[in-house]
């Protein structure tokens, strides 16, 4: 008996839930208006508005796999509850979109359906692309049919049950996703509306920078407020003045865009740094300003007390360009060593970095994290970017230094840098080794 009212429960359940996504999920028409960007003005030719947008959309750092062929996919995402590969989405007729037709791929855009008519996971960020122009949408497929066709078959997801059935995305989308393109707010100046339009759609910037509700959907109770993502922390960018953008200059904020890097303020790497290096820095000026006035419009959300960024720590003040000061706590006498053997001869003592400032640690984000979460990610990863041309590069020691050693090194790192206690854990290091 207690079998059978539990399965009509859970039928009535899904009867609700299925009800639920007629009414919220069935499919919108509505093609959408968007705002001109400046970079991609409406007389430009489709090919050249598609190039600009998938690169505002920066399509290739996830439909490209280390090593691989440019928008071929394959592409891992971790995820709590396993793996997806990105798909390829060159020209090929067999694997890629070759066969696909204009309403396929603007399905696929607006409804996170596939082609062949299974529901796509939102790791593929069409909860933000809905938002996108019809126009906009085919101008980036016309300029993806324009690539060089790569044969490479999708790799299929590796998701433990109940993850791995597809048609449980449709009472997902019924819940959380609501099919809809952007609408321009008359109260507000055009270049908000085209900040908006970049943020919210083409960049998807809430997919990195918004937290995740339990059910793995975005909590736009947090707007902006940051998030971790594949063990980088992905910072609140809302206007907050203390743990978001509020104190940043505009100029600040823009050249963080165009070249990864505000001195005193952070250096991108990670994620950020292939959207800056693959999208952001390639955008308009025009549109990077919009970019930054829609983001101060975003409400403040606090962020943890402990990540507040210590300006000049007592440590720092106390070293030279070439020296710490005598006093380092034993237990960071280790973490000391390591510094001075692998990092000191780039970062210096003092934090001001030698030859460029972009190896500057004073005041970043990254070292005010007492977790070390996106400073351990850059030590075990190193960094690679290219930017205005220029190679960017920091060496990774993820095959040198051992677990136990990096945690003494980033515990290290956050002490002399930001004045508090690290606590970096050996087990922490190691489950970073695998994101």
């Amino acid at each position: 008996m207690s079998r059978r009212l539990w399965l009509s429960g859970a039928l009535a359940l899904l009867v609700v839930l299925a009800a639920g996504y007629a009414w919220r999920v069935r499919p919108n028409a509505d093609p959408g208006r968007a705002p001109v960007l400046a970079g991609a003005p409406a007389d430009m030719p489709v090919l050249q508005r598609g190039a600009y947008l998938a690169r505002a959309a920066d399509c290739v750092a996830c439909h490209t796999a280390p090593g691989g062929q440019p928008f071929a996919g394959g592409l891992a995402f971790e995820l709590p509850f396993g793996r997806i590969y990105s798909t390829n989405l060159t020209p090929d007729a067999a694997t890629g979109l070759g066969a696909w037709t204009d309403d396929e791929f603007v399905r696929a855009m607006h409804e996170g359906v596939g082609r062949d008519g299974q529901r796509l996971y939102p790791a593929f960020p069409y909860t933000s692309f809905t938002q996108l122009s019809r126009a906009d949408v085919l101008a980036i497929k016309a300029y993806l049919m324009s690539l060089p066709p790569v044969q490479q078959p999708a790799r299929a997801p590796e998701l433990s049950f109940p993850f791995n059935q597809r048609w449980g995305m449709g009472l997902w989308n019924a819940v959380f996703f609501r099919s809809e393109r952007f609408q321009a707010d008359p109260a507000r100046p055009e270049v908000w509306n085209r900040g908006a339009y970049l943020a919210n759609g083409l960049a998807h910037c809430a997919e990195c920078h918004t937290p995740r509700n339990a059910g793995f959907a975005l909590d736009h109770g947090q707007e902006l407020a940051g998030a971790s993502l594949e063990g980088w922390l992905a910072p609140n960018i809302t206007s907050d003045s203390k743990f978001g953008l509020g104190s940043w200059s505009d100029r600040e904020i823009v050249a963080y865009l165009l070249s990864g890097h505000a001195p005193g303020r952070g250096s991108a790497a990670g994620p950020m740094g292939e959207a800056v290096s693959h999208s952001l820095q390639h955008l308009a000026p025009a549109d990077l300003d919009a970019l930054v006035a829609y983001l101060r419009s975003v409400p403040a959300r606090e962020g943890d007390p402990r990540t507040a960024v210590a300006a000049r720590p007592q440590s720092v003040a106390q070293s030279s360009a070439t020296a710490p000061p005598p006093n380092t706590p034993a237990d960071l006498q280790a973490g000391l060593k390591l510094f001075e053997s692998s990092c000191a001869s780039c970062h210096r003592w003092d934090g001001q970095g030698r030859q460029v400032e972009r190896a500057g640690l004073l005041s970043l984000r990254s070292v005010n994290d007492p977790l070390g979460r996106s400073l351990t990610k850059a030590v075990l990863d190193g960094v690679k970017l290219q930017i205005q041309g220029q190679p960017v590069f920091m060496p990774g020691f993820k095959d040198s230094m051992s677990d136990v050693e990096i945690a003494q090194l980033a515990n290290y790192v956050i002490g002399h840098f930001s004045g508090k206690r690290g606590e970096v854990t050996a087990d922490a290091v190691a489950r970073q080794r695998t994101r």
